[in-house]
């Protein structure tokens, strides 16, 4: 065997001590962990991704609301069930939220991020089907279940597609601006496309939205870590999904059978029930859905009580002025879509000018200041009639707009500088659903008092007197908790 020697001949360069063996392991392992890291490209490709995932939702908030005298006619149903079109996608993003980014976190947020735009995009091709307004409805509610996976486990996929922090920064302002605009485009976007097509297309057109977001997510998005000891608050969802229902439901009914009736005092009771099982799971629960401990911040405790009050008086109004300009003022879809855009064009340009502002002002005094803006322009509108030339209205819808823009950032800064910088995912979250429960609430109490044709105009000055007042109250709270000291 004359290679036996040759087989057996040392060779010390390739030798492995157990240094050289750990760098290896090191190398190996880096190399692994930047193969993970996205490129520039992947990176700009997995933020147009997450921007599709976040506009869809927010041009579904508005968009819907130019189609709902098209959708009343065409499905038949009251007011009522236009308020239940709205609230149901409302009441399951609301309520979902918070469980959405424990999913996110405990699976993946790609994988997640991924299901809820499936869902969307079904349950929007489901609206665009529905022959009766209960499957209407029904296909509204998976759509906000989609919509509340999508929003926070798009942050989490654009918070590790840019891993540094001024990227990350630059990354998450177009995400939000994005948005703006979709905010913003919905109203007319939705006009037009019900004057050329139909109300079906609203929900059409997410269509090639969501199969555009799902490709450029499953091809570019990178999958985060999974935690699997972040654990799903099942109870807590369930009896989160049941107070709000019941609440929502309770305040619609009333105001067609009348808030004395027996059936809506007990839905009163039965709501109040559900929040206090609400409560007590929360504070029992090793992890809960909604962290009490966090409203021990006071600035927390402020801002997430100026949220919903901002929100129930905004997006109540946006549901009234939907009914006033169709219903009466006789204007088309269209014309609809665009007498909102002054309003909502307002929002983007207020957004950029409030980080100005609060660096002169600080933002509590800034979010104050939005806030009694956008009370100044509720109150002035109290003239309104049957038959007012929109001219009349414009200015005041402008300043409302400008006066949400305004308050919005600082809003949003101030909660999330207020706890530690490790919860500032779940506290991003309990804002998110903090809002859009005061959408669900007042969609719901203002869509109660314009019920009645008869009465609509005195509905519609009661919603912008209640309005006004959690404006200014939203506004005294702020700037008097803010300057407080503990």
């Amino acid at each position: 065997m004359p290679n036996a020697a040759i087989k057996f001949k040392p060779v010390p360069a390739t030798v492995e001590t157990s240094s050289t063996r750990e760098r290896n392991r090191e190398n190996s392992s880096a190399e692994r962990v930047s193969e993970q890291q996205p490129s520039g490209l992947s990176a700009s490709l997995t933020l147009f991704a997450m921007s599709l995932g976040y506009g869809v939702v927010q041009l579904d908030v508005t968009i819907v609301n130019t189609a709902l005298d098209r959708i009343g006619t065409s499905l038949g149903g009251g007011v009522s069930e236009l308020q239940w079109v709205v609230n149901a996608y409302t009441i399951a993003f609301a309520a979902f939220i918070l469980t959405a980014g424990a999913l996110g976190d405990r699976i993946g947020a790609k994988r997640v991020f991924m299901a809820g735009f499936a869902i969307f995009t079904s349950a929007s091709l489901a609206c665009a089907l529905a022959s009766n307004s209960a499957v209407l409805i029904a296909a509204r509610a998976v759509q906000g279940l989609g919509a509340a996976v999508l929003v926070p486990n798009s942050l989490a996929l654009l918070n590790h597609a840019y891993p540094d922090q001024r990227g990350r920064g630059r990354a998450v302002g177009i995400w939000a601006a994005g948005a703006s605009l979709a905010l913003t485009a919905g109203p007319l976007a939705g006009g037009a496309l019900i004057a050329l097509i139909g109300w079906r297309s609203i929900f059409l057109v997410n269509l090639p939205i969501g199969i555009a977001g799902l490709w450029l997510s499953w091809r570019y998005a990178t999958e985060t870590t999974r935690n699997r000891q972040r654990e799903v608050d099942l109870p807590g969802q369930i009896l989160a999904i049941a107070a709000l229902g019941c609440l929502a439901g309770t305040i619609i009914e009333g105001g067609a059978l009348g808030f004395g009736n027996a059936f809506v005092i007990a839905g009163f009771a039965g709501s109040a029930l559900l929040a206090f099982l609400f409560v007590a799971q929360e504070a029992r629960s090793s992890h809960p859905m909604l962290p009490l401990s966090l409203f021990a911040h006071r600035l927390f405790a402020l801002t997430s009580l100026v949220g919903l009050l901002v929100n129930i008086a905004f997006y109540g109004l946006i549901f009234v002025f939907s009914l006033y300009f169709q219903r009466v003022n006789g204007l088309s879809p269209l014309q609809t879509g665009l007498a909102f855009v002054p309003m909502m064009g307002m929002v983007l340009p207020a957004n950029l000018l409030a980080a100005r502002v609060s660096e002169r002002l600080g933002a509590p005094a800034t979010i104050a200041a939005g806030g009694m803006l956008t009370a100044l322009g509720c109150l002035m509108l109290l003239g309104i009639e049957s038959g007012m030339s929109y001219l009349k209205t414009l200015a005041q819808l402008m300043i409302i707009g400008g006066g949400l823009g305004l308050l919005v950032p600082p809003l949003t800064a101030t909660l999330l500088g207020s706890v530690e910088k490790s919860r500032s995912g779940i506290a991003a979250g309990v804002l998110n659903a903090t809002r859009q429960t005061g959408s669900v609430l007042g969609v719901a109490l203002f869509g109660s008092l314009v019920g009645q044709p008869d009465t609509f105009m005195r509905g519609a000055h009661f919603s912008l007197f209640i309005s006004g007042a959690l404006l200014v109250i939203a506004s005294v709270v702020i700037s008097r908790g803010a300057a407080r000291r503990d």
